[in-house]
């Protein structure tokens, strides 16, 4: 009876001391921090030229992590682009909204919009160099895995971002937004690494048709990784919802589009997720 009796508070002792030790080691876990995006004006050069871009990422997140460039439409580097850098940090990226006119200049009217676009894209060799600031700038970044590495634009953006992955550079993937095709430079065979997705609106009057077959003609020529997106009855600028703005104000064929603005969001965060492996 005795020997029961010592046996049974002994298990009991066993089985206080296992549950204590597991509720310890619960407590001493680290809580997982929430997201905490924050973004910095970020100034960087070339030799002629100082640009002032915007750095976006969570605070809270003290892990090296791929980073993003984010190019803006023809009105220049401005809110719009800056907050698709911080919708990015929150999928838990570095992202740099580039300025490509440099000392952050941005246009008021669509004819000094598309002076300041043609001032970039028709010295190319100056938009290299612009475009490689501000790559070197992320891939500095003390949070930025400099292995990992895309680039997404917007109008004017994506038809920066196609023509640098058309040139070879070392991206892992590149997303394009109602980006125009007729572009400076069409790849050679093998030249584009990076995979590359094209969201086009299927009425987009800046956008012809044979620019599309001429683009994906010399994309299949060059063998290159893409995916082209035409979502139908979306316009220019399908995802800025101040597009609607400001096809009234310049009487241009504008319109935002809710539903093909969020399907070609979700198209790149697949890219990125298998670009990123």
């Amino acid at each position: 009876m005795k020997f029961k009796l010592l046996y049974g508070m002994l298990l009991g002792a066993f089985l206080i001391g296992c549950t204590s030790t597991e509720k310890e080691s619960d407590s001493d876990a680290p809580e997982e921090m929430p997201v905490k995006v924050i973004g910095k004006v970020t100034s960087y050069a070339t030799d002629s030229t100082t640009m002032i871009g915007y750095l976006a990422l969570d605070v809270n997140d003290s892990s090296k992590r791929p980073g993003i460039l984010v190019v803006h439409e023809w009105w220049g580097h401005n809110e719009y682009s800056r907050k698709r850098a911080d919708m990015l940090a929150e999928l838990g990226y570095v992202a740099l909204a580039v300025d490509m006119y440099g000392e952050g200049k941005q246009a008021a009217h669509p004819d000094e919009a598309g002076e300041f676009a043609g001032m970039v894209m028709g010295n190319f060799d100056d938009a290299k160099a612009r475009f490689d600031a501000a790559l070197e700038t992320l891939k500095n970044h003390p949070n930025v895995d400099d292995e990992k590495i895309g680039a997404i634009g917007y109008c004017f953006g994506g038809s920066v971002v196609l023509s640098m992955a058309n040139s070879g550079y070392d991206l892992d993937a590149v997303a394009s937004f109602h980006g125009g095709l007729g572009l400076p430079v069409m790849p050679d065979s093998g030249a584009v690494k990076a995979r590359v997705f094209v969201a086009n609106g299927a009425d987009d009057q800046f956008v012809p048709e044979q620019q599309i077959e001429d683009f994906k003609a010399a994309m299949d020529a060059a063998g290159a990784n893409y995916e082209f997106v035409n979502y139908e009855g979306a316009v220019h600028s399908f995802t800025s919802k101040a597009a609607d703005s400001i096809a009234a104000k310049f009487e241009m064929p504008l319109a935002y589009n809710a539903k093909a603005d969020s399907a070609s969001w979700e198209k790149m965060k697949e890219l990125f997720k298998e670009a990123f492996k």
